[in-house]
């Protein structure tokens, strides 16, 4: 291991953040012996085991988590000056990691990744599509992509997307055995397709507002499933109701497959946020990604 840490620290890093001694080898361009090597002086020089080591996977010690803790933001203050060099040459280059929910996915990101693409060719764009909370400096992520009642404390976080709102649907052949709900209370009775939270694992009530006033609805059903497609799919077979973001619906809805229900019960709210942490420099890479998903709310 050379005088200064650094190298070393940068190299535990990249190995914590992959859980491969491999893969890591393959970004930093060294044999993985090498850098198994580096981690162990490492180890050597701090007095502590920082990675948990078996023939299938590495992890982190209880030590080694609370170093990657605490070194984290100083990493993406390095990170970030030299993505300011970038700034210098008027081009953003690099790995873009966004971590991003997955209705948010499909609503926000999807529809432009092929725009945002085409006019930065020097990025790399990497999603990783995650229903939880996740830390993003402890994961290292530039960025997030939540719905606002979602986000964390202590993050910057800007609107994005414009208001959403939910739809209630399910297919005309299932309102033709099931008469329509006129209002929440309607519900009971109904096959109701069924959200568990990845992240809580709690069933996710149906949302309604009314007269400025939101409320819950514990709804019934003999479907659950934990992901926003699922619930298309299966209201698409007629397995029952469920609550989307309507965009995701929209084109069902507009060509007769879903039939929407208690509209008048799902008002517009606040949407998206993209939220990052708190930095005295914005790399250049995730200025241009905040400036160019935050174009339709400057219009």
């Amino acid at each position: 291991m050379a005088a200064h840490p650094l190298p070393a620290v940068l190299a535990f890093a990249r190995v914590a953040h992959f859980g491969s001694f491999t893969r890591a080898a393959a970004e930093l361009e060294v044999s993985p012996s090498a850098l198994s090597q580096t981690v162990r002086a490492l180890e050597g020089k701090l007095g502590v085991r920082l990675l948990n080591r078996t023939t299938r996977q590495v992890g982190l010690t209880e030590h080694g988590a609370r170093f990657l803790e605490q070194i984290g933001p100083g990493l993406a203050q390095i990170e970030a000056a030299f993505d300011d060099l970038d700034a210098v040459r008027h081009r953003p280059t690099g790995r873009l990691r966004i971590n991003v929910g997955r209705t948010a996915a499909k609503i926000l990101i999807e529809p432009r990744l092929p725009e945002f693409l085409a006019r930065y060719p020097e990025l790399e764009v990497e999603l990783f599509a995650d229903d939880t909370l996740a830390d993003l400096v402890a994961g290292g992520f530039d960025a997030g992509i939540r719905l606002g009642e979602c986000l964390a404390r202590d993050m910057i976080a800007l609107p994005i997307g414009g208001p959403q709102r939910q739809v209630i649907v399910a297919t005309p052949a299932y309102f033709d055995r099931h008469s329509k709900p006129r209002t929440p209370r309607d519900l009971v009775g109904h096959d109701c397709i069924r959200l568990r939270l990845p992240g809580s694992r709690r069933l996710h009530p149906w949302e309604f507002g009314e007269d400025g006033r939101d409320f819950e609805v514990d709804v019934q059903g003999r479907l659950i499933v934990n992901d926003g497609a699922m619930i298309l799919n299966a209201a698409r077979a007629g397995l029952g109701m469920g609550q989307l973001f309507e965009p995701v619906a929209r084109e069902d809805i507009r060509a007769g497959r879903l039939v929407e229900v208690l509209a008048e019960y799902q008002p517009p709210f606040p949407g998206f946020y993209v939220y990052y942490p708190a930095r005295k420099q914005l790399p250049t890479k995730l200025r241009v990604f905040v400036e160019f998903m935050r174009e339709d709310e400057k219009r």
